[in-house]
């Protein structure tokens, strides 16, 4: 057996200082893997950095039932009765791996996205899915030239003048306006019309016909429920080209509208910004007893404080209208906030009963929409009524 080397009278011992560096290898590497680890846990867990409800909700989406189910039947036998015959216990190295590298090995977006021009536009998040609904058909930001937008086109006078008789109609039979007004709705993007509605236009969007004859309808049919709504009709892209906006900068414009409801009444409990979406006729349309009816979708900007709660506004109107009109509701969106145009909060910061609905597509008639307002309405006075109740 060989002496270890001595350097006067001290002897060092080679197998020590390799032993020793090897253990501060692994001990810097480890560092490392649980610091980017953890930086990737926090970072998951949403705004704030803290474990909320909606952080562990998010976190469980991506959880396999059988998984869940598994997990539960290590502590209860009696929840393994429920899995399959031959299931194999899950793997754990998928939710390691995304959360040390944001990449999903299932989801091709988390890595595309990065790459190619124009594919963050798919990086929103579906919050529920109604019949029919994935990422490829998910809701389309009308974001037209000022030109475009203010250009001159024909347009029928015939949805107005029948508006104008319903309304009038309406206020001779029932009796709200002496309740207070509990509903605001407005249109941040008002011009956005429907191609049936115009004669030989190619661009869907007209200064009077267009989805703020949405909101007056809606007015109109919940005031049939006993709920009396304030419907803004103002020309929204008027004033970008005043101010020499961008089509973008909407949402600020409407803010103003909503932030002016707020403050001067507080009786205002719920707040909608109705849209129509850009996707065709195949996507949002549904037929139900030999009619047809334009689709709805709830559009929830996760860029604030208040998504949670409107979210959970959402998901009640959502499951009730699947209960009762099952496939006219497209489901709950959370557009990505980095997408052209959209900002992530569409002012639903200012109330946390906010939403952004949106009523049919370009290829939808008015006709259609208006079927799809009545059942809405009937829905949301439901909830309205059950949650007056309640206080």
């Amino acid at each position: 057996m060989k002496k270890p080397y001595t350097y006067g009278r001290r002897p060092v011992n080679r197998h020590w200082k390799r032993t020793s560096f090897q253990k501060t290898f692994v001990s810097l590497v480890l560092g490392v893997i649980f610091i980017f680890f953890t930086t990737a846990t926090l970072t998951a867990l949403g705004p704030g950095y803290t474990m909320t409800s909606a952080s562990v909700n998010k976190m469980s989406e991506h959880i396999p039932l059988e998984t869940l189910v598994y997990v539960l039947g290590r502590e209860n036998r009696y929840f393994q009765q429920a899995l399959s015959e031959g299931h194999e216990p899950p793997s754990m190295t998928p939710v390691f791996f995304e959360l040390a590298t944001n990449l999903n090995p299932d989801d091709p977006r988390s890595l595309l996205g990065r790459e190619l021009p124009g594919f963050s536009l798919f990086d929103g998040r579906i919050i529920t899915a109604g019949e029919g609904v994935d990422y490829t058909n998910m809701p389309i930001e009308s974001s037209p030239p000022m030109e475009v937008l203010l250009a001159e086109r024909e347009a029928s006078t015939e949805r107005i003048e029948e508006l104008a008789d319903l309304k009038q109609s309406v206020a001779e039979t029932e009796s709200v306006d002496d309740l207070p007004v509990t509903v605001h709705i407005v249109h941040s993007h008002n011009r956005e019309s429907y191609l049936p509605e115009l004669q030989d236009a190619s661009d869907p969007f007209h200064d009077t016909v267009n989805i703020t004859l949405v909101g007056e309808r809606l007015g109109i049919e919940l005031a049939k429920h006993g709920i009396r709504a304030e419907v803004d009709t103002t020309d929204i892209g008027a004033k970008l080209n005043e101010r020499n906006w961008h089509f973008s900068q909407s949402y600020e414009v409407s803010r103003e509208i909503v932030e002016e409801a707020v403050s001067t009444d507080e009786d205002i409990q719920f707040f909608f910004d109705l849209h129509r979406d850009s996707q065709p006729r195949e996507v949002t349309t549904v037929e139900m007893n030999g009619e047809k009816y334009a689709k709805t979708l709830f559009v929830i900007g996760e860029n604030n404080p208040n998504y949670e709660k409107n979210e959970a506004l959402a998901l009640k109107l959502h499951q009730k209208l699947q209960n009762q009109y099952y496939g006219l509701s497209r489901g709950i969106f959370a557009p990505p906030v980095s997408a052209s145009g959209r900002n992530g909060v569409y002012n639903q910061d200012l109330s946390s009963n906010s939403l952004l609905v949106e009523f049919g597509g370009v290829e939808n008639t008015l006709e259609e929409v208006y079927r799809s307002v009545e059942l809405f309405a009937e829905v949301f006075s439901e909830l309205y009524w059950e949650q007056q109740t309640e206080e």
